[in-house]
C-alpha cells in the first residue's frame, strides 16, 4: 500500500498550510493584512453573487464586493467563531449593501435637485422603466424594515431558502422565522400600498 508524503512541521511552507477562516480572521484582526488574500479567494464568488442579487447591477455588485473585503480588514476581528464564517460574512455583506442603499437614499433626500439630472442621464444611458422604479421602491421599503424581518424576507422570498434553513442560519426557531416573514410582508404591503 502506497502512503502519502509525510511532512514534519519544519518542512511545510506557510503557503502549504491551509488555515481555517477563523484562523485567517484572527490573523487579520492582529494586523496581518496579507491573510485577506485567502479569504478573498474562498469567498469572493459568494459575496459577489449576494451583492448582485441585492442590487441587480453588475457594476454596483463588483464595487460593493471590493468594499466588503476592504471593510473586512478592520471588522473581521469581531468574528468570534461562534457561528460559521460564511454565516457571519453573509450578514456582514447584507448589512453593507443595505447601508449602501441607505446612503443612496440620503443623497437623494439631501440633494433633490440632482435627482432630476441623474434621472435624465439614466434615461439616456439605460432603459429606466417601471420595473426599475418598483425595484427602487422595494429596496427603500426593505431598508426600513427591522433587521430580523428584513433578513428573513430576503432569505425566504428573494433567495429561496426554506424556514428550516433560515432557522439554522440565524439560530432561531422555525416559528420565529415564519413570524418575522409575516411581519416583513405586512410592513412592506403597508409601505408600498400593495393589495
Amino acid at each position: 500500500m502506497r502512503q502519502g508524503k509525510q511532512y514534519s512541521p519544519q518542512t511545510l511552507s506557510l503557503h502549504e498550510i491551509v488555515l481555517t477562516d477563523y484562523e485567517l480572521a484572527k490573523r487579520i484582526g492582529r494586523g496581518e493584512t496579507a491573510s485577506i488574500g485567502p479569504l478573498y479567494e474562498r469567498h469572493q464568488p459568494k459575496v459577489y453573487s449576494l451583492c448582485l442579487r441585492m442590487t441587480g447591477n453588475t457594476a454596483e455588485a463588483e464595487d460593493l464586493t471590493q468594499e466588503v473585503f476592504i471593510q473586512l480588514l478592520t471588522k473581521v476581528g469581531s468574528f468570534r467563531g461562534e457561528s460559521q464564517f460564511t454565516t457571519w460574512l453573509y450578514r456582514f455583506t447584507t448589512n453593507h449593501v443595505l447601508m449602501y442603499f441607505r446612503r443612496a437614499s440620503r443623497r437623494r433626500e439631501r440633494f433633490p435637485y440632482l435627482a432630476d439630472e441623474i434621472s435624465t442621464v439614466a434615461q439616456l444611458s439605460f432603459k429606466f422603466g417601471k420595473q426599475a422604479l418598483d425595484r427602487l421602491a422595494l429596496e427603500t421599503a426593505l431598508a426600513k424594515l427591522p433587521p430580523g424581518s428584513r433578513e428573513v424576507f430576503i432569505k425566504f422570498d428573494i433567495e429561496g431558502f426554506n424556514h428550516e434553513e433560515i432557522a439554522h442560519l440565524f439560530g432561531c426557531s422555525v416559528g420565529n422565522s415564519k413570524s418575522q416573514l409575516h411581519k416583513a410582508r405586512r410592513k412592506l404591503r403597508e409601505q408600498l400600498n400593495w393589495i
